[in-house]
């Protein structure tokens, strides 16, 4: 598989678009190719934003054609773009300020086709603004549970607390579940990692509500990982490395 073509897989993943055995591929692409690991943050990023700014509208009738053509007349990277007229009545403004990341330009086009490809097959407009803004965690969740290999494992702490990790090799994600949990001062959070050997990985942070949580850790999961959870300085550890022993520690091999 070639970087285009794993664009093409992330921006379908970022969507929740792909099927299982699209899943596997993205998934397999992923961890043999770690360098993508940014194209892949770029479109999750990109659907969250896009989720964030959508509303709930009745869709015109003609949403497919007025999409597809307007992804027709949307400049591709190398295509020729004419510079735009300065207009001498306007104070001069930083070009970086007004630009948007160049990565914007092909994450939002690849989404937007995967758009137009789920509305040319079917897909429903209320089902998609579904998808966009149900928790990322929540729909990892739904897919582990859904796949053939889902697993998932618990542990209780002292306090009474319970943590449920849940795991699937063809999604190549893992959900933390916990109920229970002791609130934390303003001044700290938790920290999810995927332990590898003896290396610790960071993979976000999270709060729990009312001692409650589902969240997904950031990055692939590799076989064997263990997920862990610390409790770091808010925002998480500044070093990337855990400042505290583990509160839970859940294998997954």
């Amino acid at each position: 598989m070639n970087e285009k073509e794993f664009a093409e897989l992330a921006a379908g993943h970022a969507l929740h678009a792909l099927s299982d055995a699209d899943e596997l591929r993205y998934a397999e692409a992923l961890t043999s190719h770690p360098q993508w690991q940014a194209i892949a943050d770029d479109d999750v990023e990109t659907a969250h934003l896009l989720a964030d700014a959508s509303v709930t509208v009745e869709p015109p009738v003609n949403v497919r054609a007025a999409l597809l053509a307007q992804i027709a007349t949307t400049p591709q990277p190398g295509d020729a773009v004419e510079p735009p007229v300065a207009d001498e009545t306007r104070p001069e403004v930083e070009d970086s300020f007004l630009r948007p990341p160049r990565r914007w330009g092909r994450a939002i086009f690849a989404l937007a086709a995967c758009l137009a490809l789920l509305v040319g097959l079917g897909f429903g407009i209320a089902a998609l603004t579904s998808q966009l803004t149900t928790p990322a965690s929540v729909v990892a969740l739904e897919e582990i549970r859904s796949a053939a290999d889902a697993q998932e494992a618990s542990v209780e702490l002292e306090s009474g607390a319970v943590a449920t990790a849940h795991w699937s090799a063809s999604v190549g994600s893992a959900v933390l579940v916990t109920d229970g949990l002791e609130p934390l001062s303003e001044d700290q959070t938790y920290e999810l990692w995927f332990v590898r050997g003896d290396e610790p990985v960071p993979a976000g942070v999270f709060e729990a509500d009312a001692g409650s949580a589902t969240a997904l850790l950031d990055g692939a999961m590799h076989e064997g990982d263990v997920i862990a959870v610390t409790v770091e300085p808010a925002g998480g550890s500044p070093t990337g490395q855990p400042t505290s022993d583990p509160i839970i520690a859940i294998p997954t091999a």
